[in-house]
């Protein structure tokens, strides 16, 4: 760990109020005598507290994923010897990792001692792209072993070099890595979907154009809910192998890298799902630029991925989302107006932000070539 300097004498007549009363420990023992003021600071005591432990409770749900507990009782009640035989975990750490399933609601135990999954752990199971999710944070918990040294910029992120591997050259090396990644973008492009699809009305459009859209898990889903709509889907070729068989009949596959290939023309709609957030500032600027040099007149861009909260940072997209990206060295997580921004100045109009309900999911910008 790195050893720090002390920090310089605090100056509470620079702080607003309510910073200076939280800095004051006299204010602390009133508050804790006036039941108003008890229940804040208890509240605010909590909330620390859950940020202090986060990082367990995510290794909590990681060693519940990995042992698949979650799976085990989805079949039905197991007590705990049941579920060690199951797992390969022995009674007493075993126990300790179920009560804090339980903890977080994942799953319960009842009177006669056995485990039942709870409606959040069925969710869980359930939701598009959240399990292969957690199997695949172990490499950006790497990164963070050294959180201070990670924001200084002294360490070699393992995602840095992650996702060429994957999806690189040296996937041939390793096609079941490449496979279960695959497999990860996939899933969760469901969800992203989903949400662009209830903020985006597609249904006016006529040809629409996914740029690095993988493998086509996005289009999958507007072609369910728009069947009429024509579908074309833009990546490289490596990745153009991927798209399943029952797709390619639906599908118009164009391969090329947008960083060094012209878009194919002919799409009055041209999606961007998560893709901007993967890259640097002139990537996204020259990619902009692009689709709208091949967008007819009248024709849309739309942009689906997590984004800040801008000049009110959002817990979910500016916390994990930011970090993630920064270890990726490649990009940045943006707010809706710095995308719009970027459109503004390729020459879109008519630029539209709409926040997700579920922002950790997605959130959409949308703009017009004139």
């Amino acid at each position: 760990m790195n050893a720090e300097p002390r920090p310089p004498p605090a100056r509470p007549e620079a702080l607003g109020l309510l910073t200076r009363l939280a800095m004051s420990p006299r204010f602390h023992k009133l508050a804790a005598r006036i039941p108003g003021l008890r229940w804040k600071a208890r509240a605010e005591g909590a909330e620390l507290f859950s940020i202090l432990s986060g990082f367990v409770q995510s290794q909590a749900l990681v060693a519940l994923v990995e042992g698949r507990v979650l799976h085990v009782l989805a079949s039905g009640p197991k007590t705990t010897d049941d579920l060690s035989r199951h797992c390969a975990i022995p009674p007493a750490p075993l126990l300790v990792l179920l009560r804090a399933g339980a903890a977080l609601k994942l799953l319960s135990g009842d009177r006669k001692g056995r485990w039942h999954l709870a409606p959040r752990g069925a969710a869980f199971l359930t939701v598009p792209g959240l399990e292969p999710m957690v199997r695949h944070h172990h490499v950006l918990y790497g990164d963070l072993a050294d959180p201070l040294a990670f924001f200084r910029g002294q360490t070699e992120t393992q995602l840095a070099g992650f996702w060429p591997y994957v999806f690189g050259p040296m996937a041939q090396e390793d096609a079941g890595l490449a496979a279960r990644y695959s497999r990860l973008m996939a899933e969760s492009q469901v969800l992203v979907a989903e949400d662009t699809l209830r903020l985006v009305d597609l249904s006016m459009r006529k040809h629409l154009l996914d740029v690095g859209g993988g493998t086509g898990a996005f289009l999958a889903e507007v072609g369910k809910v728009h069947p009429a709509l024509k579908l074309s889907l833009f990546d490289m070729p490596a990745v153009l192998a991927g798209v399943p068989a029952a797709l390619r009949d639906r599908l118009s596959l164009h391969p090329g890298s947008f960083l060094s290939d012209p878009l194919p023309g002919g799409a009055d709609t041209i999606s961007l799902v998560r893709v901007l957030y993967d890259h640097d500032d002139r990537t996204v600027a020259e990619l902009l630029a692009k689709v709208h040099a091949t967008l007819p007149s009248g024709g849309m861009i739309l942009v689906s991925e997590p984004m800040s909260g801008g000049d009110r940072p959002d817990p979910a997209t500016d916390v994990y989302f930011a970090i993630y990206t920064l270890a990726m060295r490649t990009g940045r997580t943006r707010s809706a107006a710095e995308i719009g921004a970027v459109l503004n100045a390729t020459g879109f109009t008519d630029i539209r932000a709409r926040a997700g309900d579920r922002p950790y999911v997605t959130s959409a910008v949308t703009a017009i070539r004139a």
